[in-house]
């Protein structure tokens, strides 16, 4: 079998939920072609599927030692920064994703993530209204941007509160 119809397989079994014997092709087509790219990263994400972040982030590593400037591994392996709460380290891969694509709506919605999981509330509105401008119906950056905007509002109204102590 040649990788790339191991590499259809793999994603089809990804598809069916059968993770692990999908890990088992990806590792199979790395075995005999360690710098496939495609097949790190599909790794990444499966592992990233199954809860196993930090293993997924050497995969995104791997795959960024061959191709400094892969727009996916720079953004998933900040999706991946972000589920292990390493906001800044997370912040960093998007920035350098949007340095090669600005317009990259999933990059700045994700930024938007982990400023707001920072508490950085205006700063992430900002990065959901960037991209908002991009794609309108991003419902992520639309939700998340609905949720930032409460928390802002809840957080003046409990500051006069606290004051009054």
């Amino acid at each position: 079998m040649k990788n790339s119809s191991l590499l259809d397989e793999a994603y089809e079994l990804c598809e069916e939920g059968k993770y692990t014997l999908a890990l088992e092709y990806y590792d199979l087509i790395l075995f005999k072609d360690p710098k496939n790219i495609t097949a790190l990263i599909n790794k990444g994400v499966t592992l990233q599927t199954v809860g196993k972040h930090a293993k997924a982030v050497k995969c995104y590593d791997q795959a960024l030692e061959i191709e400094k400037k892969h727009m996916d591994a720079l953004v998933n392996k900040g999706s991946a920064l972000h589920t292990l709460g390493k906001y800044h380290d997370a912040i960093d891969c998007y920035d350098k994703a949007l340095k090669l694509q600005p317009k990259y709506a999933l990059a700045i919605a994700y930024k938007g993530l982990s400023l707001g999981e920072l508490g950085l509330l205006k700063d992430a509105i900002k990065c959901f209204n960037a991209a908002l401008k991009i794609d309108k119906k991003f419902d992520l950056a639309l939700n998340n941007k609905t949720i930032a905007l409460e928390l802002l509002k809840n957080n003046v109204k409990l500051k006069p509160k606290l004051l009054k102590k």
